[in-house]
């Protein structure tokens, strides 16, 4: 269990940074790197709920809900494995 749990954690850890990495327009050269890997780690299961779950329109901004959704998914998980 303590893996899952420690999984599960570095898993909401890399959405933070995704989430993050996505308010800045061109990160500096060394980040992008870490970018990638965020990107990359979480692309898995961002992909599939992206597809299914449509952006909310507010204005001329879209708001990506898939990321919110993940994000409750995870810390219901882990609170009912952690």
């Amino acid at each position: 269990m303590l893996i899952i749990c420690w999984a599960l954690t570095a898993f909401w850890v890399l959405l933070i940074v995704r989430v993050i990495f996505s308010w800045i327009p061109r990160p500096p050269d060394p980040l992008l790197v870490v970018n990638d890997v965020a990107v990359r780690a979480t692309d898995w299961a961002v992909a599939p709920l992206r597809n299914a779950i449509p952006p909310m329109r507010m204005g001329a901004v879209a708001l990506d809900l898939s990321i919110l959704v993940l994000f409750f998914g995870v810390n219901i998980l882990q609170a009912i494995l952690c």
